[in-house]
């Protein structure tokens, strides 16, 4: 049995025209072969499909298309199931999320990870692939996207919640994969409390986590021989012209095969996005080595816990300018003069920080600080 995954594909900029005119052939490059080679195919919608132009109050850039065809894309490329759960499939309300989903299944799609309410949101999606049951959850993290009782989105990282969904499952299915979105934008490795996070959903019966939402390709492990792969990068985004070049461009597909009853990895890499060419290319001879020597190294660094903290450690600093002004200064002009250097981080530091770090490490506090800013932006928030 096996089981192609790809990471983000959210069909706007210079790829919107080329879907519009129904060039779809020019848009994968052979990659719609690879689909025909597996028993089945699963990729992530990045945006809602929506007419509707309400956009909620979140930070970030609100993103969607309008164009059903962009639907007609992913079907030509031969997937089957879209997952849902992301940041963005809730940016146009709960409107958006409802038009997509009908907007999916109009076009024969199987759907996971986003619904009218939670309820239905948190509902895993069973199939019997070459007389194997298999089970995908799809859980996004905390980003403007959950799913409430009352109103539509993603289902969103709850560890309690997401166990028992596990333990739920497992007793229904042979195999049960994750594919979960999150970690940290542009950076290539798993945060500490990421990895524990997917190990631990391996020992609790997980057989294989996929993970996509960073915008670039992290690395992989097996883990009590078990696959994590800990993200894809983006499958089909093209965006910024400051983002087509690097990480953004590069990502990768895999395929989980089923062999002797344990999923093996095996990684599709491609560019996308370029500032030369938005399409998808598959890569081949060094250009393929080249990214498989990059895994590599990052692969080193996860297995190895000194490299891993050294790494964050240092990603931590690189990264106090951007959260410490974030946590001050509502101003975003003024904020910039801490994260360019023109003013010193310094001035941020102070025992206030105490105050904070208390409030977000603290269990009860973060629950209260997180329900009070939810009711001060409005309930559809939290």
């Amino acid at each position: 049995m096996k089981i192609l995954i790809a990471g983000d594909y959210c069909p706007i900029g210079r790829n919107a025209q080329i879907i519009e005119k129904e060039e779809y052939v020019s848009l994968f490059n052979g990659f719609e072969n690879l689909t025909k080679q597996v028993d089945y195919s699963i990729v992530n919608l990045e945006c809602p499909i929506t007419v509707f132009n309400e956009r909620i109050n979140k930070t970030g850039p609100c993103i969607k298309t309008e164009d059903t065809k962009a639907l007609a894309a992913l079907k030509f490329a031969g997937f089957d199931l879209l997952t849902l759960a992301n940041n963005h499939i809730q940016d146009y309300g709960s409107k958006g999320v409802k038009d997509t989903l009908k907007n999916a299944h109009d076009f024969g799609f199987e759907t996971v990870g986003a619904a009218d309410n939670l309820k239905n949101a948190k509902k895993p999606f069973i199939k019997e692939i070459q007389g194997i049951k298999v089970g995908v959850l799809n859980v996004a993290e905390n980003e403007f996207c959950a799913a409430t009782d009352q109103s539509a989105g993603a289902y969103t990282f709850n560890l309690i919640d997401n166990l028992q969904e596990v333990k739920l499952l497992k007793q229904k299915v042979d195999k049960l994969i994750l594919i979960y979105h999150g970690g940290r934008e542009h950076y290539q490795l798993p945060s500490p409390e990421l990895r524990k996070r997917f190990r631990f959903f391996i020992e609790n019966g997980v057989d294989a986590i996929v993970a996509h939402h960073t915008h670039c390709f992290s690395g992989y492990e097996y883990y009590n021989n078990k696959p994590i792969v800990y993200s894809l990068g983006n499958f089909i985004f093209d965006y910024k012209k400051k983002y087509q070049k690097g990480i953004w461009t590069e990502g990768m597909s895999v395929i989980l095969n089923l062999v002797n009853n344990e999923f093996t990895v095996e990684l599709i890499p491609h560019f996308q996005g370029r500032e030369n060419d938005s399409t998808l290319h598959l890569l081949e001879n060094e250009n393929k080595k080249e990214f498989l020597n990059k895994i590599d190294k990052l692969n080193a660094i996860i297995s190895d816990d000194t490299l891993f903290m050294e790494e964050w450690d240092n990603y931590i600093k690189s990264q106090e300018k951007f959260y410490l002004s974030s946590l001050y200064i509502k101003n975003i002009y003024f904020r910039m003069l801490f994260i360019k250097g023109f003013l010193p981080i310094s001035l941020l530091r102070n025992k206030h920080n105490k105050l904070i770090l208390n409030l977000m490490r603290c269990e009860a506090h973060r629950e209260i600080m997180i329900d009070v800013l939810s009711n001060e932006l409005g309930s559809h928030e939290r």
